[in-house]
């Protein structure tokens, strides 16, 4: 961040704007250091608005980069453009989200560089854009103080997950596969992908990787707390008003949980313990040459597999010998 009087000169006082007058220009002193390489920023402010009855919009600061860098001008292009779009948001409409969501076009990159469409983007659009269409539907940003947006878009997921999830079942359904096994693999895929490519997205555009690890944790436990705390308060309080005994006991089996959850324990804790030693080895839980990330994912990747694998053959051993022992059973009546 820049410092004013080592900087730049601060500057201070009144813009006077005539009838029609939209554009004025403030003229701030850069402060020269030859030959120091630089890549500072600091905020142009506008406040106390006269005469009464004016304001200001969102649009009431900007950010002023002094750099030698030519990359890090680029960049910091790509933010003020960035910084731009943010402070629009006043002008975004139900009109413009649907342009948005039907149109593809070439976009800057982070180092603000043109990237034309590439044929995997056409064919991506080609296939999301039903989906694209349907969150357009969430009300502007800007709607309520963004609590409109917020709460339409947690509803718009859920049913997005639902819809995953029912189709994930159906699908396991049709291949004769066990319930349990369809839950940790096409239903935990369906419903974890977004999460994937949102903790990819933060990793990709995020400094440190603390935005990409905590996004899958934090998701992680919203899966978990919430997922099966309020169901299960939902059933118990429908349980309670419906059981002939009023005992309002809602109880399911755990079957083979209980062994899924140990397997799931010690997979997670070997990746959390590779994560530290990334950390010192490496010096970043991600990234790293192309060698350690092609093997960290790999790795992480069979920790997966092995998850999968072992519980499978866990349910499939349970509901044998499950099934075994209801013949015998039969056979001795």
């Amino acid at each position: 961040m820049a410092v004013a009087g080592q900087d730049y000169v601060s500057e201070k006082g009144t813009l006077v704007f005539g009838h029609g007058e939209t554009i004025k220009t403030i003229n701030i002193e850069i402060i020269q250091k030859p030959g120091e390489e630089r890549n500072e920023s600091f905020k142009l402010k506008l406040s106390n608005v006269t005469p009464e009855g004016a304001k200001l919009s969102k649009k009431d600061f900007n950010l002023v980069n002094i750099t030698t860098d030519e990359a890090a001008l680029k960049k910091a292009e790509a933010y003020a453009q960035l910084l731009k779009k943010v402070m629009d948001e006043e002008e975004v409409s139900y009109k413009t989200q649907f342009i948005k969501a039907a149109m593809l076009h070439p976009t800057k990159n982070e180092d603000g560089d043109i990237e034309n469409i590439s044929p995997l983007d056409g064919f991506l659009h080609l296939v999301t854009i039903g989906w694209k269409l349907f969150f357009a539907l969430i009300p502007p940003p800007h709607w309520a103080g963004g609590w409109a947006c917020f709460c339409v878009a947690l509803g718009f997921i859920g049913i997005v997950t639902a819809v995953v999830g029912e189709f994930a079942n159906l699908f396991g359904c049709v291949l004769g596969i066990e319930p349990a096994v369809t839950a940790i693999t096409f239903v935990a895929l369906g419903t974890s992908l977004p999460d994937t490519f949102a903790s990819m997205a933060a990793a990709t555009a995020e400094k440190y990787a603390d935005s990409a690890v905590g996004n899958v944790t934090g998701s992680n436990s919203v899966n978990v707390f919430l997922g099966l705390g309020l169901p299960w308060v939902i059933a118990t309080m429908w349980e309670s008003g419906n059981m002939d005994n009023d005992t309002g006991v809602y109880f399911v089996p755990a079957a083979t949980l209980g062994f899924s959850v140990i397997v799931f324990v010690i997979v997670a804790t070997i990746c959390l313990f590779s994560l530290v030693i990334r950390r010192f080895v490496v010096g970043g839980e991600l990234g790293g040459s192309k060698f350690g990330r092609i093997g960290s994912a790999a790795f992480f990747v069979t920790l997966w597999f092995i998850y999968v694998v072992m519980s499978t053959l866990q349910v499939y051993n349970y509901n044998g010998l499950k099934d075994s022992t209801t013949m015998v059973s039969s056979t001795g009546i």
